[in-house]
């Protein structure tokens, strides 16, 4: 990449990390800062809820809007509505407005997410896209991992001091995009036609429409991933404190360890892996590890087995995430912006959907978000590699009939 690239490239990083780092940041003093003010589970639950909820609506409106209006506006705005989001939280202790907040915050992301990665394919070839998006990614990685570290540092000082760190970084953010972020113009043809889109579709009929796309089998496992690893974390630490009597220092350690390996492999591996293998190939070979992952973790018998097979969960997870990213948007042609917004808003769902079906689940018995996460992988995989051998024939097909440049975008 050229040095203007890189430079582009080191700004997005910088706002995702700091988009996500700015929500981790709360994690970890959310409970307590609910038991203050006389809020306790269902509020913690629904926090979660809204935010993914919020989200999943907005997210294809983001993606559209990067497509009309180009990406770097739709960062900012997203980052503003993430900074209004914490300055909320930070002025109130009313549950209501907190609730509003966490509406304000997940329409922020659904704006920022699809507008980062929209703008990451336009300023790569796609050959450069699978390095790019693994850097864009693994900082979010690294957000995840550094957030809950400052939040819980931070709040021995003041509980609610978090949330006005998080607010002041988020703006700091805003700021460096408006001064050092330049606007790619979508090109004339593709303005009009998303325009025309904009105007006449819901959201709903969005979502309808792509069924329809090419990259739908990619947005499928894009939700039945975000399902599985989120309802995964939303009850490991129930299930090692119920299974190995695990303390918060086992479960935190846990979590740093996997953030880490995330980190690691989307920065040093997926480029590697996609410029060898291709994006399917990788994509089917790491649905497989993530199942066997699963499976395992229905027979681990020690917490040392269990964070053994976490870790290989979560670096299957790790690769899979940009290897979606980086298929959808070669796959777009043209609609970056609306792909990445759908892409977003399946990632939702599952982020909605995962946690409230685990935390079911668990009640009844502490197994069966796993059997559940594991059936899910089972189908999925299985419609991945008949997606794959369909591709391969009807490749074949165009190559027969000397249609090399179709024939070239299905490889």
């Amino acid at each position: 990449m050229s040095t203007g690239q890189r430079k582009k490239i080191t700004i997005l990083m910088v706002n995702m990390f700091i988009a996500i780092a700015s929500f981790g940041i709360i994690v970890p003093i959310l409970p307590a800062y609910l038991v203050s003010i006389n809020q306790g589970g269902t509020a913690a639950g629904l926090m979660i809820a809204i935010f993914a909820g919020a989200q999943l609506l907005f997210s294809p409106l983001g993606g559209k809007w990067a497509d009309v209006y180009g990406p770097r506006k739709v960062i900012m705005l997203g980052l503003s509505l993430l900074t209004i989001s914490m300055l909320m939280f930070y002025a109130t202790d009313s549950i209501w407005i907190l609730y509003a907040s966490r509406i304000v915050g997940g329409i922020g992301d659904a704006f920022l997410v699809p507008g980062i990665f929209t703008y990451v394919a336009g300023i790569t070839t796609s050959a450069q896209r699978a390095k790019a998006t693994g850097l864009v990614t693994a900082s979010m990685s690294l957000g995840l991992v550094i957030g809950p570290g400052i939040g819980g540092f931070l709040a021995d000082f003041d509980l609610k001091l978090p949330f006005l760190v998080s607010a002041i970084v988020t703006f700091t953010a805003v700021l460096f995009s408006f001064l050092l972020l330049k606007e790619i113009e979508p090109a004339e043809e593709i303005s009009k036609q998303a325009e025309e889109f904009i105007k006449a579709e819901t959201m709903f009929q969005q979502i309808g429409r792509s069924v329809k796309m090419p990259y739908f089998i990619p947005l499928i496992i894009t939700f039945v991933m975000s399902f599985g690893l989120v309802a995964y974390e939303s009850v490991i630490g129930m299930y090692l404190t119920s299974q190995f009597d695990s303390t918060s220092k086992d479960i935190a350690m846990m979590i740093t360890a996997t953030g880490l390996v995330s980190v690691i492999v989307q920065v040093f591996v997926v480029d590697r892996l996609i410029r060898r293998f291709g994006e399917v190939a990788v994509l089917i070979t790491f649905l497989g590890v993530a199942t066997v992952g699963f499976l395992l973790s229905l027979m681990a018998g020690s917490y040392a087995a269990f964070f053994g097979v976490s870790l290989v969960i979560f670096l299957a997870m790790a690769i899979l995430r940009p290897v979606l990213n980086i298929l959808i948007s070669k796959m777009a042609q043209g609609e970056v912006g609306f792909a990445m917004g759908m892409n977003t808003a399946y990632m939702s769902l599952g982020n909605v959907l995962g946690p409230l079906s685990a935390g079911l689940l668990f009640d009844f018995n502490i197994n069966y978000p796993f059997i559940l996460g594991l059936g899910l992988l089972v189908v999925t995989l299985s419609i991945a590699v008949a997606w794959r051998s369909s591709r391969a024939a009807k490749t074949l097909a165009l190559l027969t009939a000397n249609d090399a440049s179709e024939a070239e975008s299905l490889v």
